[in-house]
């Protein structure tokens, strides 16, 4: 321990029972944070603070404004930013000790051994359950445990699987729900306090895994209602066979798997100088600006009934601020098309 770190982390190497052994071990720890949004923000946070040795910060989207009532870290300025990179800047300058690694893609069966294999735990800050069923299969093959929360509204759930005989996600909840079943806070809403609070909760369990003080949340569910203040706490008996999985199976994952990727303004022209490409800017026909010679003018409102044939080149979408162009690239991916490419303005 540097001089540097004695003095940052001084309120918590005083602690009794930590010292400078605990912090040490936090300073030596990998951690991977999978999802950046409103419980990201929050885990982020207080690991940077806490001096936790290397962070991986995983996610495939982008900041919307829409976001910044929970997601605290980003402000307008990020805007159209990648989060993971854009999370991974603001902690770097806030904690330079340690490292932090901007991995700006989703989750995926294709690349979740590899990347958590890197690490020595994973919080789950995802907002859908194919994720997380996905993270615990490939955290009980690599025998790492695993930090899980959810939100909803002004109700959150907190727990920790896989950690040492501990039962694992699918010991609470072996399949996922029809989907029409499952509720998400882009329908239903959560208030932004709630996310602060509960992604503390999964921060400090984090700290007590790896630096081994106190008692982490494995077998047991912590639900928090901040409505009623509410605080309860359900037992979760392990399930033999759940810690069996050897390969990863099947995950229907819409959000991390995505037809759409996202480019910034200013490296469209590098990236299609040579590539034969349809360029679209969805705006009002007022407002067309052809951000090349052959560019098209189709607005929003008429492109999901727009005939595109059998195009097989990549189509960018863009418009002025870029929201209207990622609206009309999520109602293509849903059409099933592929290949398309929203310009964002970082």
């Amino acid at each position: 321990m540097s001089d540097e770190e004695n003095i940052r982390y001084n309120r918590q190497i005083i602690l009794r029972g930590w010292g400078i052994e605990a912090q040490e071990k936090v300073k030596a720890s990998h951690v991977l944070v999978i999802g950046a949004g409103g419980l990201g923000c929050p885990i982020l946070s207080y690991l940077v603070a806490a001096g936790v040795g290397t962070i991986g910060i995983m996610d495939f989207d982008v900041v919307e404004t829409s976001n910044l009532q929970r997601q605290v870290i980003y402000d307008m300025n990020d805007v159209g930013k990648n989060k993971a990179f854009a999370a991974s800047q603001k902690l770097k300058a806030f904690n330079p000790l340690i490292g932090i690694v901007a991995i700006e893609k989703g989750i995926e069966k294709s690349n979740a051994l590899e990347i958590i294999g890197e690490y020595d735990l994973v919080v789950d800050a995802t907002d859908n359950f194919e994720t997380r069923y996905l993270i615990n299969d490939a955290c009980v093959i690599l025998n790492k445990p695993f930090v899980f929360a959810s939100i909803l509204g002004f109700e959150g759930q907190v727990s920790v699987f896989n950690y040492k005989e501990g039962p694992t996600y699918r010991c609470l909840y072996p399949e996922p729900p029809a989907k029409e079943n499952a509720p998400n806070c882009n329908e239903n809403g959560v208030i932004g306090a709630l996310a602060g609070t509960i992604g503390s909760i999964q921060a400090n369990e984090v700290l007590k895994i790896i630096s081994g003080i106190g008692e982490p949340l494995s077998g047991k569910l912590l639900i928090l209602d901040l409505l009623n203040n509410k605080y309860t706490t359900l037992t979760v008996a392990p399930v033999a066979e759940n810690k069996k999985i050897k390969t990863l199976g099947e995950y229907n994952i819409i959000c991390n798997t995505s037809p759409v990727t996202f480019l910034a303004k200013k490296d469209f022209a590098v990236k299609f100088s040579q590539i034969p490409h349809l360029a679209i800017d969805v705006s009002d026909e007022y407002e067309f600006v052809p951000i090349e010679k052959e560019a098209k003018n189709i607005p929003l409102y008429d492109i999901e009934e727009y005939d595109f044939g059998n195009t097989s080149v990549p189509i960018v979408l863009y418009c002025k601020s870029g929201l209207r162009s990622k609206q009309a690239a999520l109602l293509l991916a849903q059409k099933g098309m592929k290949n398309i490419f929203c310009l964002t303005y970082s």
